[in-house]
């Protein structure tokens, strides 16, 4: 395997606007999610299902200490961190559109769009001082 060429050197306010989008996206759309469910939609519940995983997802990766509960999220974090900003972004915008494209409400499209938002800024995180 091919070593992983060093990230690029970005600006520190927006390392930690991704992470705080990140964190306080994830937790805006995990508590849509739950309202999310109260639907007679079987679509809309899954969608609502699956926007609270994405939500967690986002919250284990971007801050750990939300979730201590679980015994893996630490390994889990330090993974994600080690993968390149371009991954991330990938994963982030991939994992927010199933739950919009189910369930195209006020509510999932704020929450998921949340976690879209994270993918973008770290696509412009991946994308550099061009």
């Amino acid at each position: 395997m091919a070593t992983q060429a060093p990230q690029q050197e970005i600006p520190w306010w927006q390392k930690y606007l991704a992470r705080g989008v990140g964190c306080g996206g994830g937790i805006i759309a995990m508590g849509l999610g739950v309202v999310n469910a109260i639907t007679f939609s079987p679509l809309c519940l899954v969608a609502s299902i699956w926007q609270m995983l994405a939500a967690f997802i986002v919250i284990s990766a971007e801050a750990p200490c939300c979730c201590m509960f679980v015994e893996f999220v630490q390994r889990y974090s330090m993974w994600v961190e080690s993968r390149p900003h371009w991954q991330k972004a990938v994963f982030y915008i991939i994992i927010a559109l199933p739950a919009i494209v189910m369930c195209p409400r006020l509510s999932t499209i704020f929450g998921s769009g949340l976690i879209f938002l994270c993918g973008v800024l770290y696509g412009m995180m991946a994308l550099g001082r061009k």
